[in-house]
């Protein structure tokens, strides 16, 4: 079954609508990398309408260009690009496709496909959401920002039950930023403050 991975720049407020007054200046090699990581894991990307937009209009023209940025521009295009909209659209990028019915359904048909190796889901916090309240998210790679964007739309939206999860890596950075890397996790077992001072005594 495919693994849905969501990586996210995230300010450490929980903002992960980025704004480039806060994100670029953070921006390095081990970033890069991690980024880098992050879509060699999988073969299909899974994204909005505003994220499609904007990264049709940036890499198919820098993968003509054949600068720098040539090789993963190319590395996008080629990628399968399903994309959740409301409305149609009019695809100029290659290997572009609008998702068919439910976003929910989509998906599960998308990560029951023995042909998909992983689906990435760069940005895109609308999709990322609706798929965390619908346990589809596999991991969420988040590269947290020393900085408190104290404005823009947060990851985690409000809801009726918390959504538990486990660290399965991270990595710090000298620029301050830390990648952590979560998986969804089971709830823990109920606990009070007695339960914790009983800790606190024993030790353990």
């Amino acid at each position: 079954m495919a693994k849905v991975v969501s990586t996210l720049f995230i300010s450490a407020d929980g903002v992960a609508e980025i704004d480039p007054d806060w994100h670029f200046p953070y921006f390095d090699d081990n970033m890069g990398r991690a980024v880098t990581e992050d879509y060699d894991t999988s073969d299909v990307l899974l994204i909005g309408r505003e994220t499609y937009d904007s990264f049709a209009g940036a890499w198919p023209g820098r993968e003509a260009e054949g600068g720098d940025d040539a090789p993963f521009a190319k590395q996008l295009g080629d990628m399968r690009k399903v994309v959740v909209s409301r409305q149609p659209l009019e695809f100029s990028w290659r290997n572009s496709e609008l998702v068919q019915g439910d976003l929910v359904d989509a998906v599960a048909a998308l990560k029951a496909d023995a042909g998909i190796k992983g689906i990435l889901i760069p940005g895109s916090i609308s999709v990322v959401q609706q798929l965390l309240a619908a346990g589809l998210v596999d991991e969420l790679r988040l590269l947290v920002h020393p900085v408190a964007a104290r404005k823009g739309r947060k990851l985690f939206d409000e809801g009726d039950r918390p959504y538990h999860l486990r660290v399965t890596a991270t990595e710090a950075y000298p620029t301050g930023v830390i990648r952590v890397i979560y998986a969804p996790a089971d709830a823990p077992g109920q606990a009070g403050y007695d339960d914790a001072k009983e800790q606190l005594a024993t030790g353990s």
